[in-house]
């Protein structure tokens, strides 16, 4: 990676707009005057980054870059993300993580996210922001849309949220940006982004998904974009319904919790992930339909922890006690 040639600044080398926007963006997500953190990997979305918020936010941002240890070549990244930053007077840090065998992206995602919510708690910085753009929406969206996912899945990626394990501010300010106009961006600044083997390894669902988006261009995606924006307004209206639904039919009694139930079953679903998480368990998805479906049949259920019995029209949630052992 290098800079522009006559040493223009990232202001300079952005096309029109394109800084405005970004604050815009980044002002509806943080308002706030404090500092924040960017974790940019080198690749192009997250050179993007970098370079729009020295335009916009210069001198209220630090770097971090994770060296996940997975390639031989991610410690030379890294390192080029250090010097591009050193060149630019930007604070950068180098966080080298240990990935946990298994389910080798969800592991390397969790050690990030822990590695940049303790860099960014350390560094008094308050929020954190990734490059993920409108074409990361897109295929979100429809690869939970083929896992058959509900409302609040079909919503896509937020514009802000929480560093998962944490409650630091997330921030994606980049989804109103698609690829094409972030790779045009680092084009402009006259950088070589990181070129990760992995975006073309089919073995991947998500790349696999993005061949066949190019192979079909019937599937648009500014419309597809609409309809997530259209579950995140249908999302946050269930949320308003089953606070309601909580504070009016639900109470604590001895040993657990008694609901009236008297919504529909999407605010019955979310009323039942309440209660079993607040009776120290955890249950999503399948385990809990399960569980909704016994208490309409007036029967009784478990899920995370939790046991759930139906009695005359009330549905009675208690923990399940400790397992003895053999």
């Amino acid at each position: 990676m290098s800079a522009t040639a006559d040493g223009s600044t990232a202001a300079e080398a952005s096309p029109g707009g394109a800084t405005a926007r970004f604050a815009d963006a980044l002002a509806q997500l943080w308002p706030g005057e404090g500092r924040i953190g960017l974790a940019v990997s080198g690749g192009v979305d997250s050179l993007a980054l970098l370079l729009l918020a020295e335009a916009a936010i210069p001198g209220r941002f630090e770097v971090a870059t994770v060296d996940h240890g997975l390639r031989a070549e991610a410690a030379g990244e890294c390192a080029m993300v250090a010097r591009l930053c050193a060149g630019r007077g930007i604070a950068c840090a180098v966080l080298p993580v240990s990935v946990a065998s298994g389910n080798l992206q969800a592991s390397a995602r969790a050690a990030r996210y822990a590695a940049l919510s303790a860099w960014a708690r350390e560094r008094g910085l308050g929020a954190l922001a990734t490059a993920h753009h409108a074409d990361d929406q897109v295929e979100t969206v429809l690869m939970r849309l083929a896992r058959g996912s509900g409302v609040a899945g079909l919503a896509g990626i937020r514009a802000r949220g929480v560093v998962p394990g944490s409650d630091l501010p997330l921030l994606r300010p980049l989804l109103g940006f698609d690829r094409a106009e972030l790779e045009s961006i680092v084009a402009a600044a006259g950088l070589d982004p990181v070129r990760d083997p992995s975006n073309l390894d089919e073995r991947y669902d998500r790349v696999r998904l993005r061949r066949w988006l190019a192979e079909n261009p019937l599937i648009g995606a500014e419309a597809v974009r609409a309809s997530a924006a259209h579950c995140a307004d249908a999302d946050a209206a269930l949320v308003w319904a089953a606070e309601r639904e909580w504070a009016e039919r639900v109470e604590r009694v001895e040993g657990g919790l008694r609901y009236r139930p008297a919504a529909p079953r999407a605010v019955a679903l979310r009323m039942l992930e309440r209660a079993v998480a607040e009776l120290g368990g955890s249950a999503r998805g399948g385990a809990l339909a399960a569980m909704l479906s016994a208490l309409e049949r007036g029967e009784s259920a478990n899920a995370g922890g939790v046991l759930a019995r139906a009695e005359r029209g009330v549905w009675l949630f208690t923990a399940e006690p400790p397992r003895r052992g053999t």
